[in-house]
């Protein structure tokens, strides 16, 4: 199930095991489930992400259990020579109040980074691309900020 479990209830782990909620195939002639590697639904991330992204789209998702519990959000990623790196990633570090260091200690409220060279999302303008980061409106930024913990999987496609 993932580092996640603690929060998830007994019986919604027994159903998600046995196929009957998330995505999962029936094992041949084994009677148990199998989960899939398909996406989450409307999302371009797996199951075991807890915060995806679609740079292309310029959108964002908060996933729990394999449900969108957040998303699609608006997001204003890194620009052309900024490109905010594709991959899984785990959150490394929080800090509600960050400023930058490399950008005029520019605010970044609400900073989940998760990246290296201090890539993270956090509230910010959606009307520009940012320099790596994820930008997310201000209620936005604060429902990951919440909902994100150190060690959650990011998935960034």
């Amino acid at each position: 199930m993932g580092r996640h479990s603690r929060a998830r209830s007994p019986r919604l782990r027994g159903a998600v095991a046995a196929g009957l909620v998330g995505v999962g195939t029936l094992a041949a002639g084994q009677g148990q489930a199998v989960a899939g590697p398909g996406p989450v639904e409307g999302t371009p991330c797996t199951a075991e992400a807890r915060a995806c992204v679609d740079l292309a789209g310029k959108k964002a998702w908060l996933i729990d259990d394999g449900r969108v519990v957040r998303g699609p959000v608006a997001t204003s990623p890194g620009g052309p020579g900024h490109e905010t790196p594709r991959g899984d990633f785990e959150v490394e570090w929080k800090n509600d109040k960050h400023r930058s260091k490399e950008f005029n200690d520019a605010p970044m409220p609400f900073a989940v980074f998760f990246a290296e060279g201090g890539i993270a999302f956090h509230e910010g303008n959606l009307q520009t691309p940012s320099a790596g980061c994820v930008r997310l409106a201000r209620e936005d930024a604060r429902a990951f900020y919440d909902f994100l913990q150190v060690g959650d999987t990011v998935q960034v496609r």
